[in-house]
């Protein structure tokens, strides 16, 4: 059997193409999802509404603690504390009346209002301390704390996107193997009439091909047995009744001399019956022998040869003629015309013609000829022999071993053997290849 192969035709590159495509679409789900939050970071979290609505809070959260403690504008390490709770917010501190930077993000810092950057920071809130009033400049970097959770939420989101698709790679060709494993169990506990679908082009549809390939040999070989052992059981019948038929009679001629004895004549007539049965029972066991000597090996023993079939056929024939017109038939013959070799085994085509004869001789009619045609057409050798079938053998019943043996021989020579019989007529067609000189 022939392996299918394509660009993608093993599952070891159907593997590594699944891995990197799911790769890239990971990474674009992640690129995908990284921008979309940084937007939503930028256009919405950042907008001027939202950081003046986060900025409030924190500034109603950092008047209420200084209120409550009773906090001074001069107690940094108090709005450190505050600060250091709250991540994500730092606290800028001016004391108003004299314009200075009192703390910022944590230290005193003693640099005046001018060292404050307003479009950095924001805008300035006044509040008030235990012991006077301030301004305070709030900075929220909350959108630090959105980013580091948009970026882990994209690796996530990249993640389990390759995991699903190596999944469902994974999981379609489990699939595939378990279907196969149901398929082949059931040819093996004997559903031989099921076809195993050849899907996809990898190692595991070459795999099934197999096992369909396999299962057809098998249905094949059991076939060929069933035909064999049929054809077998009928040959044993038949030859069964055939040879119980003349011995019977051997049988009843023998006691018949054995207790009537009687004249010279009669037991002279006897000793003839019985001898011409013993004949018959000879004739019999001869063809059976014939028989089983082709049919019980696989295929005949062949000596093949090269030689001219006009020749050939020339000598086949000539025989077949003698026997026949010494036998009392009259033969026509007519051959071919042109030049071509036969790769044939001459033993074996001889034995063909001898149980043609044969048959011919058991139950062709004398009165009437045995034709010969012989004709080359299209690289093939074809000969056909008929004769009229004699009226005392239309009910005689045969075993067919001689033509058995004539379609097993030349089967094996790579031709054909049939046999027509229509209105008491009957014809035998042989042909083999031939190669034109």
């Amino acid at each position: 059997m022939t392996e299918k192969r394509s660009f993608v035709g093993s599952l070891r590159q159907k593997y590594l193409l699944a891995t990197l495509l799911g790769a890239a679409v990971a990474v674009l789900i992640y690129l995908g999802l990284r921008a979309f939050g940084g937007y939503m970071i930028d256009e919405v979290y950042l907008s001027s509404e939202n950081v003046a609505r986060r900025k409030a809070h924190i500034y109603s959260q950092f008047s209420s603690y200084i209120s409550a403690e009773g906090i001074t504008g001069r107690d940094s390490a108090a709005v450190a504390r505050w600060t250091a709770s709250h991540d994500y917010v730092t606290i800028f501190l001016f004391d108003t009346g004299r314009s200075q930077q009192l703390y910022a993000g944590g230290e005193i810092d003693s640099r005046g209002a001018e060292g404050y950057d307003p479009s950095v920071h924001g805008k300035l809130y006044p509040i008030r301390f235990a012991d006077g009033l301030y301004q305070i400049a709030i900075d929220d970097s909350s959108y630090l704390r959105q980013r580091q959770v948009v970026k882990i939420v994209s690796l996530i989101g990249a993640g389990l996107c390759f995991l699903i698709l190596e999944f469902w790679y994974t999981s379609r060709l489990t699939r595939r193997i378990i279907s196969l494993s149901r398929e082949a169990n059931k040819v093996s506990s004997g559903e031989l009439d099921r076809s195993i679908p050849v899907v996809g082009v990898d190692e595991l549809s070459n795999l099934a091909a197999s096992m369909e390939e396999m299962r057809r040999s098998v249905i094949e070989r059991l076939g060929s047995e069933k035909r064999a052992w049929e054809a077998n059981t009928e040959l044993i019948t038949s030859v069964s009744h055939d040879i119980r038929t003349p011995m019977t009679s051997l049988i009843g001629y023998l006691e018949l001399l054995r207790e009537r004895g009687g004249d010279a004549d009669a037991r002279q007539q006897f000793l003839d019956s019985a001898y011409g049965k013993a004949i018959e029972l000879k004739d019999l066991t001869d063809q059976l022998f014939r028989y089983f000597l082709i049919y019980g090996k696989a295929e005949p023993e062949l000596a093949l040869e090269r030689v001219d079939a006009l020749v050939l056929l020339g000598q086949l024939l000539g025989e077949a003629e003698f026997d026949l017109t010494e036998a009392g038939f009259s033969v026509q013959r007519i051959d071919f015309e042109g030049d071509c070799t036969l790769t044939v085994d001459p033993v074996q085509l001889k034995r063909v013609m001898d149980n043609l004869v044969s048959n011919i001789k058991k139950y062709a009619d004398p009165a009437r000829p045995v034709v010969f045609l012989s004709q080359l057409t299209d690289g093939a050798l074809s000969l056909s022999v008929s004769n009229t079938v004699s009226l005392s053998a239309v009910h005689r019943e045969s075993t067919k071993i001689g033509l058995r043996t004539c379609e097993k021989i030349l089967s094996a020579l790579g031709g054909s053997f049939t046999t027509h019989i229509e209105d008491g007529h009957f014809a035998a067609e042989l042909t083999l290849p031939t190669t034109k000189q």
